[in-house]
């Protein structure tokens, strides 16, 4: 047996980032910034009007100016304004020439080809200058993040319309069993309908991968390593749900063997998830899960998310956080317990994990109630009220 966290390790140093390349910006949600985004130009890249108003030189509350033109967002004035002399503006649009002041409408009055205005105009009033949210040069978002709404606004203000990232991971999911029927089909006799691979594909997208093939194969020794093969050519990360045990109908182990993979652990110090199994094969990450859906969960949670996030170059502990327990909660001697929490925050602002009950590796419908996976180390004693320990939300 290997600890979670010797486990851990090995995932992630057989887990390298993968190639770089160009993807335009409309493209790029999801995806990890694999170089620092630098701003290319100012934003905003001009003086404009924070105001609907009048653009004016600065001075005193009571002058009436006469009106020169207008100044509209897309449509600029080019009249050059005066002490004697003002243009219409909108929000949004370029100050005029010389204009260094914007007077609100609520604080001016309209005549007929004149404006009176009510307050003063010192200089910067309602004005957003060149590069006030955005100078160029700045660094923006840094090497590692994924790439959200907000990160695609700022960077196209800043005047990106591609950006350079990691390959999206491309997974393989393949669940093996006899019992396993497709979604929605006819059980047969000791049938069970197949949960993994759709479960596992979610849980893949939303950890920013791409699935490039969900596939079921029986427990049979040369259809499991055909299987295998097949889908190790296409993917950069292989997962296996079921056969990964030592019984006479689990082939998983020696078919990946006589492809070659190379093993770097078999079973893993937690619960549930024990009969889990990773190695390598040419090169390429395979990480085989118990075929109980819920111990394939949180072993995919702990591990393969991880390994995803290192695949897209991306910090792997991302979804991992440390919070309070609210009551006390038993871990396991010989092993590290996993147990659902729900989250909440106390009223000093801590992040607090209320233990909702333990997790059996076949019952799916108790994963209902959690926000995270609590991880409790091996040990003997139980872990007090107000013991910090990690967690791993459950939509990372």
């Amino acid at each position: 047996m290997t600890s979670l966290d010797l486990a851990r390790d090995l995932v992630l140093a057989a887990c390298r980032p993968l190639p770089i390349e160009v993807v335009p910006i409309a493209d790029a949600v999801g995806r990890v910034l694999a170089g620092p985004l630098v701003a290319r130009t100012d934003l905003p890249p001009f003086a404009n009007s924070a105001m609907d108003g009048f653009a004016v030189t600065p001075g005193p509350a009571g002058r009436v100016l006469r009106l020169v033109g207008d100044s509209f967002a897309g449509r600029p004035s080019t009249a050059h304004v005066d002490e004697t002399t003002a243009v219409r503006i909108a929000t949004g649009a370029a100050l005029p020439p010389n204009a260094s002041a914007v007077v609100a409408d609520e604080s001016a009055t309209l005549g007929d080809g004149t404006v009176e205005l009510h307050i003063d105009a010192p200089a910067g009033l309602n004005v957003r200058l060149p590069g006030e949210d955005i100078p160029t040069g700045r660094t923006l978002v840094d090497p590692g993040t994924r790439l959200g709404p907000v990160e695609l606004a700022v960077a196209i203000g800043a005047g990106h319309a591609q950006l350079v990232c990691h390959r999206r991971p491309r997974v393989a999911i393949l669940a093996t069993g006899n019992e396993l029927c497709p979604p929605g089909g006819r059980l047969a006799a000791g049938q069970i309908y197949d949960s993994n691979t759709t479960a596992l594909a979610g849980f893949s997208t939303q950890a920013g991968a791409a699935v490039v093939s969900r596939d079921r194969v029986g427990d049979d020794p040369a259809d499991t390593r055909r299987a295998c093969a097949a889908a190790l050519g296409q993917a950069d990360l292989l997962i296996v749900t079921g056969g990964v045990s030592v019984g006479p109908q689990d082939h998983v182990r020696s078919a990946l063997a006589a492809l070659g993979a190379d093993e770097r652990f078999a079973g893993v110090e937690v619960r549930p998830g024990r009969p889990a199994w990773f190695g390598t094969s040419a090169g390429r990450p395979v990480l085989a899960l118990p075929g109980n859906p819920v111990a394939a969960i949180v072993i995919f949670l702990l591990l393969g998310r991880p390994a995803l996030a290192a695949l897209a170059g991306r910090p792997p502990s991302d979804a991992s956080d440390r919070a309070r327990l609210t009551q006390p909660a038993r871990p396991n001697p010989g092993r590290t317990n996993v147990i659902g929490v729900r989250l909440g925050r106390s009223s000093d602002g801590a992040l607090d994990a209320i233990p909702s009950g333990p997790l059996s590796a076949h019952a799916t419908s108790p994963l209902l109630r959690f926000d995270a996976l609590g991880i409790l180390p091996p040990g003997e004693a139980p872990l007090d009220a107000g013991s910090s320990v990690e967690i791993v939300r459950i939509s990372g």
